[in-house]
């Protein structure tokens, strides 16, 4: 790159004594540790993307638009690292770089060229300082929740999961060793839509992200020197979902917090019990109408966590759980199953063999997964 010199982080240093007033280019460099340099003080900008998912697709789409653009001139080169992927096709940004003909590199490889400023989305690794060292803009991460809400992997799962009326995404620069503590250079928030799932969400926080990016690299040197601490207070994790948090615990769960951990994470592992020592994955959840809960075939049963009967006239499993039932269409018994299929090839015959029995010993019970390390493989971010 045609950097003279660099520091780590650090307080401003002065510039050019005697050469007149630094602009605010330049102090926004002298912030970043820069001695002195003869970077770009505005675009077009030299981006190296890293990103992996869906989420990160639309931010690198929205750079490759902009560099397509050779009316506005913001981007003039950009290239992408993802990381290694077992599919041939590649991490979905993988994909959209090879379709786009944009140059692609396999982390840890991150190329040798010369670059203004870095940006992340949803790349699930930690950076070293000598990398962020290495552009002088530093590097940029967009990052879809209001920090320092939900710093992590998986944001916007625990933004549901926990049932939040509000998000929103963050354009942050990133510091070494740390997820997401960076100073904010852009926050915008959105209401949660009712009942939506965390794949419903990511695409809408995605779609902001993205424009939030183009506005940021706008006017980087600005934002750089406007960047705001994050706030000591309400700051939260969002860890990734492992395969344990989809057994549902009937006892212990609300109906309202099944639905909300069917809408966080059953897109990527469906939620499962157990029943009559066989694992169950429960497919498709629906709630319950009033009609249906009015029926005198569940007012008179005794209310265990965990009861299963089959509603005959809406054609769904109804499950109580700690406080309500909650209504199953589908599910995964060897095979995907309907309900209707379900209770014809197994509850039916179990109640006919065994026809004293209350449907409390015919009950879903929680799936309790082995506690060895490699049972706790993530499965999702």
């Amino acid at each position: 790159m045609r950097v003279l010199v660099r520091r780590c982080w650090g307080p401003p240093l002065a510039h050019g004594a005697g050469r007149g007033r630094p602009s605010p280019q330049w102090r926004a460099l002298a912030r970043l540790g820069w001695e002195d340099s003869r970077v770009r003080e505005k675009p077009p900008w030299r981006v190296l993307f890293f990103g992996t998912d869906q989420f990160a697709c639309e931010a690198l789409r929205a750079l490759h638009a902009a560099r397509e653009n050779k009316e506005e001139e913001l981007i003039d080169k950009l290239e992408v690292v993802t990381m290694p992927s077992p599919s041939p096709r590649g991490l979905p940004v993988k994909q959209y770089a090879v379709r786009s003909q944009l140059p692609i590199y396999e982390w840890p490889d991150v190329g040798s060229g010369e670059y203004d400023v870095g940006v992340v989305a949803s790349f699930g690794r930690l950076l070293s300082e000598a990398l962020i060292l290495k552009f002088p803009y530093g590097i940029l991460n967009v990052h879809p929740s209001c920090l320092p809400r939900w710093r992590g992997p998986a944001p916007v799962i625990h933004t549901v999961l926990h049932g939040d009326t509000v998000t929103g995404v963050t354009i942050m620069q990133i510091r070494p060793k740390r997820f997401d503590v960076g100073p904010i250079l852009k926050q915008e928030t959105i209401p949660v839509p009712p009942k939506s799932t965390a794949k419903e969400l990511e695409a809408v926080l995605s779609r902001l992200g993205a424009n939030m990016l183009i506005s940021v690299l706008k006017n980087l040197p600005e934002s750089l020197s406007n960047g705001r601490q994050q706030p000591t207070e309400g700051a939260t994790y969002a860890p990734k979902i492992s395969a344990g948090t989809s057994c549902v615990k009937w006892e212990e769960q609300t109906s309202e917090q099944i639905f909300r951990l069917y809408r966080a994470i059953g897109n990527i592992i469906p939620l499962q019990t157990l029943w009559m020592a066989n694992t169950i994955k429960l497919l498709d959840l629906v709630e319950v109408n009033s009609s249906v809960l009015a029926d005198p075939k569940l007012t008179r049963q005794a209310l265990i966590p965990g009861s299963v009967i089959y509603h005959k006239q809406s054609q769904i499993l109804l499950v109580y759980c700690k406080d309500s039932w909650i209504g199953v269409r589908s599910l995964m018994l060897k095979k995907a199953l309907t309900a209707t299929d379900f209770y014809n090839g197994y509850l039916h015959p179990w109640y006919h063999k065994n026809s004293q029995a209350q449907p409390s010993q015919c009950r879903f019970q929680t799936l309790r997964l082995p506690t060895k390390k490699k049972q706790k493989k993530t499965v999702a971010m």
